[in-house]
């Protein structure tokens, strides 16, 4: 039974983690809180030219200014065209599902969307019929690009990803693959299983895996850049959350109310002040994605073995002892840092962690 939660002018239904498929020599749950842009793609840095600045001239700026320009053109006409954005702007939900309790289930294979009298006055009738629109759109994410979109549209998309990628030295797939690596699991040990909820586990381990993403743009342009920037297949709607009115630290206490356990295990990547407070409120560890060539936290380079280092440092893992310092040294790689010391998970072991102010 969903769980809800009261927020300023919403009411939000919190889906608890299915737990009915687990079994008893997997009783562990890692879920990896990732932010969207500067971390899995880049766009503002390729629009105001800051990537490439950072290579010192080895860049040019200008051609990113306008990949960066072409793909928010192509993300708006998505967002306007198939996922009533134009209708929608003003009425942003922190996530999809957000409103489901006002959907009664109406069949609306030949509901008119455009002469339903919606409006963005936030009563009950409005937020059925949002709810009506926030449902379709999850259909249209769950059946991908090429059920929804011609296939001329889906070649200048893939053109235009390949481009980028080629641009910024393969951020966009390197990305994608540690995504794959963190839903996984390690590949190496066994074959993966999909579960519900997205998480899935892979043979001989004791973890399973989930990805979520936690952005600061509003949700439907949100959703819109995972499925062009080909991230919809290792994370579901229900796993992208905006923080757009809410904030970051709100998102992350309704994920961590999803998965109450003692045995889940969290990770938050990403760019910003905003998650790494909100990281250091939940006591959490943070890696801090910087874009400059030099560094090993960005893409290429970050893996889920560095990833599993920052766990180990936070929840305790004395395999991994040897590396915390190293580790330490690079994590939330901000300009004010502070040494905390708190208990970590149920080891009761009190583990040493830079984090930002």
């Amino acid at each position: 039974m969903d769980a809800f939660i009261m927020g300023e002018n919403l009411t939000v239904p919190i889906q608890k983690a299915n737990n009915s498929a687990k079994n008893t020599k997997y009783q562990k749950t890692k879920v990896y809180i990732w932010d969207m842009d500067e971390t899995l793609i880049l766009l503002k840095s390729l629009l105001n030219g800051t990537y490439a600045e950072a290579f010192n001239a080895l860049k040019d700026v200008q051609k990113g200014v306008e990949i960066g320009k072409m793909w928010e053109r192509q993300i708006l006409q998505v967002c306007d065209e198939y996922f009533f954005y134009e209708q929608i702007e003003n009425c942003n939900n922190p996530f999809l599902d957000a409103l489901s309790q006002y959907d009664d289930g109406r069949d609306l294979s030949d509901y008119d969307f455009n002469q339903d009298g919606f409006s963005s006055s936030y009563d009950d009738i409005n937020k059925r019929k949002l709810s009506y629109r926030h449902r379709v759109i999850s259909h249209n994410y769950k059946k991908g690009l090429h059920s929804v979109f011609y296939q001329d549209m889906i070649k200048l998309w893939d053109d235009l990803y390949d481009v980028t990628d080629s641009y910024t030295d393969r951020w966009l797939s390197s990305a994608r693959a540690c995504l794959e690596q963190c839903s996984s699991g390690n590949k190496e040990l066994g074959p993966s299983i999909d579960l519900a909820d997205g998480i899935s586990y892979s043979n001989d381990t004791e973890f399973y895996h989930i990805n979520i993403l936690v952005t600061s743009g509003s949700l439907i342009p949100s959703l819109v850049k995972c499925l062009l920037f080909r991230l919809d297949d290792l994370i579901t709607y229900r796993d992208v959350y905006s923080s757009w009115e809410v904030g970051k630290l709100q998102c992350f206490s309704w994920i961590r109310e999803r998965f109450s356990s003692p045995d889940v295990q969290f990770c938050v990547i990403g760019d910003g002040w905003e998650e790494c407070e909100a990281a250091q409120t939940m006591k959490w560890p943070f890696v801090k994605i910087d874009l400059r060539p030099d560094s090993s936290h960005r893409f290429p380079g970050l893996t889920l073995r560095t990833l599993g280092h920052y766990f180990s440092i936070v929840y305790g893992d004395t395999a991994v002892e040897n590396d915390e310092e190293k580790v330490i040294s690079s994590c939330c790689n901000m300009k004010q840092l502070s040494t905390k010391f708190y208990t970590c998970g149920e080891s009761e072991i009190v583990c040493k962690q830079k984090l930002c102010m």
